[in-house]
């Protein structure tokens, strides 16, 4: 079947839907277009080709048996007519033409098509303020970018850097500055946490405290409000709660999101939602029938909310673009939506999760509740094994399952839990569910009760009023809170373990081992708020069965003991 195809868009989506097409109509005439010299690249990959560990831009450009995804590639290897440095000026559905302007030579022409894929992508916001275009102010736009970055970085004349915005880019940008180039490095976020919309405050804490201690410094709750420097990047000034500073940089690194590229297809007509982003069914279809799109530029199904919602991620994208690839050619696959599973690696720590955070649940007008849990991501006796901290976000009520996020040194360990999660969050799951949810076991991987497990055992709980509890940053608001005395602080570990303690706070701190409380209930007072506390909140959710059962009624357990204090940098001395 002879057909004409024209993708604008050639860097994941575009690539993935001409050759997925290309394969099943061989017959086919498939046009790929692209504005950018180089296509069909992994651009999350950007920072790691930024900070060295991935030597060479052709490498986030080349196959896996390293062949350059260029337009002889696409030509000889795929039988798909690519076209970079071309640029789709206009779209006639009427005629179902494309008008596209070569770059180089500035030629115009009308293509034809039968079917149109709109892969056009996003773009990075650009904050408006004065001298936001000084040289040495860079957004990681696309791989061009990534290589001028680079290029600035190997010349040696960078020592100061400052990323604006706490999202993945802006952290993993943060990491390849600090860590391999050794720059000091500041990260300013409008948000008071980092990775503000998808990781709640407990767990960002973890992950800023990690990357301070690695030498990253951090300006939350702060606004970038001009630029400075002659000729170059000299200053950034920022205005925060206590007053404007200013920051001494050499390079600054624009990451504060971006927005979906739609001007074309709004100009063509298409139905474009308030936000931005191109509508699609689960086809991918736009409003017009023989037009598709997908990736950065359109906006998905949220599989928790019901609601559509924008969620620019590569892998999302490549997904989208095989959906279309078969629906060129009729076989009406779907892509039902996305839960929004994702992972970043912080220098030695990684965080991972999907679906909403506490805060995003109760704004989409769930009444939520969440627990943080704490515990050894193998056996507790296998040698190699590391703390994973676990949050789990539920409906009351329902006991659905909103959203998992967590924090651990073991990358692969975490992203395997939270990869087990995603895969049940478009059944709409119950605590019940991840209580019972079979996982593989071996020591060398994980518990004969899995942390998955114990998530949906302690939420259980929770929802059912056998356990109430508190987070770090609630308890260190207590600890250092004006209403410090009306608190009664109670160690539950052994002697030897709180002994520091209670000769850093003594009067504050107490101890009393939770297999001797039940026997000690009168140095216990009923009169005031009691906070139990053990290395990672087992033990002291038991201390806490014993005071219910003896009727003490304002009583709450440190979620993830003392582990989870120490993580969030809530007291040198915890």
């Amino acid at each position: 079947m002879r057909e004409n195809v024209v993708v604008i868009g050639a860097v994941a989506l575009g690539p993935k839907a001409a050759c997925r097409y290309k394969r099943l109509n061989p017959e086919a005439r498939v046009i790929l277009l692209d504005r950018g010299r180089r296509i069909s690249y992994g651009g999350c990959g950007i920072p790691y080709y930024v900070s060295g560990d991935v030597s060479d831009a052709d490498e986030l450009q080349s196959t896996s048996y390293h062949m350059v995804r260029n337009a002889p590639f696409f030509r000889d290897i795929k039988g798909v007519e690519a076209r970079p440095r071309t640029e789709a000026l206009a779209i006639d559905r009427a005629g179902k033409t494309v008008r596209v302007k070569n770059l180089d030579t500035g030629v115009e022409e009308n293509l034809p098509y039968d079917k149109l894929v709109i892969a056009t992508g996003s773009t990075p916001r650009k904050l408006p303020i004065a001298g936001a275009d000084t040289p040495g102010v860079f957004a990681v736009a696309d791989l061009d970018a990534a290589v001028a970055i680079r290029a600035q970085l190997t010349a040696g004349s960078v020592g100061r850097a400052v990323v604006v915005g706490a999202g993945f880019i802006g952290l993993e940008m943060a990491v390849a500055l600090a860590d391999m180039w050794g720059i000091e490095t500041t990260v300013v976020e409008y948000a008071p946490t980092v990775l503000p919309t998808v990781l709640s405050p407990a767990l960002a804490a973890m992950a800023q405290h990690h990357m301070e201690e690695k030498g990253v410094g951090f300006r939350l709750g702060a606004q970038v409000t001009r630029i400075e420097g002659e000729g170059k990047v000299e200053r950034v000034v920022v205005k925060t709660a206590s007053g404007e500073e200013t920051i001494e940089a050499d390079l600054v690194v624009m990451s504060v999101g971006v927005t979906p590229n739609t001007a074309l297809a709004k100009a063509a007509g298409l139905e474009v939602s308030p936000r931005g982003g191109l509508v699609v069914d689960e086809e991918m279809r736009t409003s017009d029938p023989d037009i598709y799109a997908g990736g950065d530029c359109a906006e998905i199904k949220n599989l928790v909310t019901g609601q559509n919602f924008f969620l620019p991620l590569g892998s999302l994208a490549n997904r989208q673009g095989r959906v279309i690839g078969d629906n060129l050619f009729g076989l009406h696959s779907r892509f039902e939506g996305a839960a929004g599973a994702w992972c970043v690696k912080l220098f030695e720590q990684s965080a991972s999760g999907v679906g909403l955070t506490l805060e995003a649940a109760l704004r989409a007008g769930f009444d939520a509740v969440s627990v943080l849990v704490s515990q050894f991501d193998r056996a507790h006796f296998y040698p190699d094994k590391a703390f994973m901290y676990l949050e789990l976000v539920a409906e009351r009520g329902t006991r659905r399952v909103l959203g998992v996020q967590g924090v651990c040194a073991l990358g692969d360990a975490l992203v395997g839990r939270i990869g087990a999660v995603s895969a049940l969050m478009p059944h709409k799951p119950t605590t019940t569910d991840l209580s019972v949810l079979e996982l593989p076991y071996s020591p060398p991987f994980n518990s004969a009760m899995d942390i998955v497990n114990v998530l949906g055992n302690v939420g259980e709980n929770l929802l059912t009023g056998r356990n109430k509890s508190i987070d770090p940053l609630e308890f260190g608001a207590l600890f250092d809170g004006p209403d410090e005395d009306g608190v009664f602080f109670l160690d539950c570990r052994e002697q030897p373990s709180a002994e520091p303690l209670l000769k850093a706070y003594p009067g504050v701190w107490h101890n009393i081992p939770q297999g001797q409380l039940s026997k000690r209930l009168d140095e216990v007072p009923r009169d005031r708020k009691v906070v139990l506390v053990c290395n990672s909140g087992a033990r002291s959710y038991e201390a806490f069965v014993i005071l219910a059962h003896a009727g003490f009624d304002n009583v709450v357990n440190v979620a993830g003991g003392m582990s989870s204090l120490q993580n969030a940098g809530v007291d040198p001395k915890l």
